[in-house]
């Protein structure tokens, strides 16, 4: 067992960085990096930038590794659990695995590795709650133009693409009245808001399709009629087109429902993520195909509806290939991870570092 790479991990999980509260990690990191000779350097957004020179190996292009700093709550007061090959927190909260164990991996990789082309590292902060660091970062700091995304669970996949994303905030303006005494000259904004969700197409739509209603409130006493409510709603898709034709439709049902009950509504529609893909054949798929063929794992690409920060670097010109750092269950607390796979996504790092040099 890598002895350094888990005691590594084990002291970053215990370092809180839920989205929004990522400085101390930050720090941290920094410090990491400039062990390995990094140049660094923390942009006004607060992500870190590090740039590591060749190692053995001339004329070759600079590659870009990438993770972030913050994890989903509950994130604070992780206490570690190693039961055999497997780390997991004590049940009460996250692990931390998602994306610190890819920060651990990349550290030692870069630790052990024989030779390596240049490397820029970015780790950002606030991805869970909206890719707002990749989205605010100084891309004057990155001169690559290909790298790979330590961010994704399964060792077997490579995440090729992802998909449009559209926020829907909505706000409801209805009218106050006593509910026992006068209820008829009120007009419930609580209803209006229920008979606008009630006939929205929620759930998986299709293979590539997803909408949803995460967040509703509204009201403030029992026994009155409430006269303001609130609801947040989304949707994405792998084809933007169709995701943008879905929002436009989940905006119009809303407006339609909430106006037959009298109320008023404002409605407010984000285009936070624009879908993206890379095909099968780019540099970056294939090497990183290569680089986990030679540690017995027969990769798979894929798409997922969810959204990592390399939509954002894909859009931005700079070709990103997610990668897996072996981690389970993300985003609970039953989150765990086997040390064996991140002894495994090392390996795989070296070895992307070897086709990178030659």
């Amino acid at each position: 067992m890598n002895q350094r790479l888990i005691d590594q991990f084990l002291e970053m999980i215990k370092i809180p960085s839920e989205s929004g509260n990522e400085k101390e990690m930050i720090a941290y990191l920094e410090k990491e990096f400039q062990k390995l000779g990094a140049k660094t350097k923390v942009d006004n957004y607060g992500n870190l930038i590090a740039k590591i020179n060749a190692k053995d190996c001339k004329d070759k292009e600079p590659i870009l590794l990438s993770c972030h700093a913050d994890t989903v709550k509950p994130g604070v007061g992780i206490n570690p659990v190693i039961e055999n090959d497997i780390i997991k927190s004590d049940g009460t909260t996250i692990l931390g695995a998602d994306d610190k164990a890819g920060i651990a991996e990349m550290l030692e990789a870069l630790r052990i590795s024989e030779v390596h082309p240049p490397i820029e590292i970015a780790i950002s902060r606030q991805e869970e709650v909206g890719l707002f660091g990749v989205k605010n970062m100084d891309y004057s700091l990155i001169s690559a133009k290909k790298g790979f995304l330590l961010d994704n669970d399964t060792l077997d996949t490579i995440v090729i693409g992802g998909p449009s994303y559209f926020a829907i905030d909505v706000e409801i303006k209805g009218k106050a009245a006593h509910a026992g005494m006068e209820p008829e000259k009120g007009i419930n904004a609580i209803f209006a808001a229920s008979k606008a969700i009630s006939n929205l197409n929620l759930g998986r739509l299709d293979h590539e399709t997803t909408a949803n209603v995460g967040v509703i409130s509204g009201g403030i006493i029992r026994n009155g009629v409430p006269d303001t409510a609130t609801f947040l709603a989304e949707c994405r898709s792998l084809n933007h087109l169709k995701a943008e034709q879905l929002a436009e439709e989940m905006v119009a049902t809303i407006k339609k429902q909430v106006e037959n009950t009298g109320a008023e509504v404002k409605i407010k529609t984000e285009n936070l993520c624009k879908a993206v893909d890379i095909p099968e054949d780019s540099w970056t798929v294939q090497t990183a195909k290569q680089a986990l063929k030679s540690i017995g794992i027969d990769a798979k690409t894929t798409f997922i509806t969810g959204f990592t920060d390399a939509s954002i670097y894909n859009n931005k010109g700079i070709e990103m290939a997610v990668v897996g750092i072996g981690a389970r269950l993300e985003h609970s607390t039953e989150e765990h991870i086997y040390i064996s796979d991140m002894e495994k996504a090392v390996k795989m790092l070296i070895e992307i570092f070897k086709l990178s040099a030659n």
